[in-house]
């Protein structure tokens, strides 16, 4: 295979991802509530303020198990690049005091 045909070969697996302004912005979340079925992950990203007894769920991801656990090893990846570059992250001994059951099972980050 010659170089032109490679090259067009990987322009064909190549995904054209759009990324709107609204969404370039991002959402600041400080709290993620996980809970999973046997066919789906649902992701809550919640923003928890001090002094404030109501919190909002700000952006749900619901993935499938494979792209759950993609996505959990692309966190780690990037986790250990992060802490090679800028040190160990810190990380709080005590967690958030709060009801946290919404039914079925649930996780944390």
């Amino acid at each position: 295979m010659n170089k032109q045909d490679e090259n067009q070969k990987q322009a064909g697996n190549q995904i054209n991802i759009e990324l709107s302004e609204e969404i370039a912005e991002g959402v600041y979340a400080n709290l993620a509530m996980i809970a999973h079925s046997n066919s789906e992950f649902v992701i809550d990203f919640i923003r928890l303020m001090p002094g404030v007894p109501k919190a909002k769920v700000k952006s749900r991801v619901v993935v499938t198990p494979e792209h759950a656990k993609r996505l959990f090893l692309a966190l780690q990846e990037n986790i250990q690049k992060y802490e090679k570059m800028f040190g160990p992250i810190k990380q709080v001994e005590e967690s958030p005091k709060f009801p946290m059951n919404f039914g079925g099972a649930v996780g944390e980050a």
